[in-house]
């Protein structure tokens, strides 16, 4: 449902989003990122590459710090200045996709169930999920949290929660129509219950669609990055690639 993945510096964004701003300006990046309090950490998502740092204007490849002009130096100092002011912009869109998923649910359940969408207990399962997920998000400091497997796991708890009382109000409209002799009516809910997740992810990618002004806001600023990388002559380092 969320499906979540990182650009260099974002920590919890709806993969949808990420989509969206590579679309917008063409962003990409085979690095994982993680901020502590004095430094950033990026790390080739295969696990087994160097990890190169920057803190406070020095850069150090698996430990090794590297010899860097002022000129540099300021472009790493800089580098990391722009990484932690995106980050929480990132977030907040991040949770305010959560928040959105939230209502995508919530319509397919009135569309597909309406006594379902007025569960005491559906709406406290969304809303203990999404509170979880927003949480998340606000204390994740590394991208590593946010691989699509780990994000696979938490579309199948959601699912896990709302599907059953969705479908089982589908399933006693079946009986129901069953014992009227309906037929007709029983493969109409059965086809309707087969396509609900489907429906959702749909709602939830036209839900996230409404986020893409302020997206789009987060060019210039990948773009920053990109020219910041560019001009250390140190390293040739390649964490964010943007093409337009």
């Amino acid at each position: 449902m969320l499906k979540i993945c990182v650009l260099l510096a974002g920590l919890a964004v709806p993969q949808a989003l990420v989509h969206a701003a590579a679309a917008a300006c063409r962003t990409s990046s085979d690095y994982d990122v993680t901020l502590t309090d004095s430094a950033l950490q990026f790390q080739r998502k295969d696990a087994h590459s160097p990890v190169i740092e920057m803190q406070r204007g020095a850069l150090t490849v698996d430990r090794q710090p590297l010899a860097l002009a002022a000129d540099d130096r300021k472009r790493v100092a800089d580098f990391e200045t722009k990484v932690r002011e995106l980050v929480p912009k990132i977030k907040l869109l991040g949770q305010r996709g959560v928040d959105l998923m939230v209502a995508a649910i919530r319509d397919e359940a009135a569309k597909a169930s309406p006594q379902s969408a007025a569960s005491p207990e559906l709406n406290a399962r969304v809303d203990a999920r999404a509170k979880d997920l927003k949480l998340r998000i606000a204390a994740s400091r590394t991208s590593k949290e946010w691989h699509p497997d780990a994000l696979a796991g938490y579309m199948t708890a959601v699912l896990g929660d709302v599907a059953p009382l969705i479908t089982g109000d589908l399933t006693q409209k079946a009986v129901d129509l069953t014992m009227k002799g309906d037929l007709g009516g029983v493969v109409a809910l059965k086809d309707q219950a087969l396509q609900l997740r489907e429906s959702l992810e749909q709602r939830i990618r036209t839900r996230l669609d409404t986020l893409q002004p302020e997206i789009d806001r987060l060019c210039p600023s990948l773009r920053e990055l990109d020219r910041l990388e560019s001009g250390i002559r140190a390293a040739r380092i390649d964490l964010i690639k943007v093409e337009s």
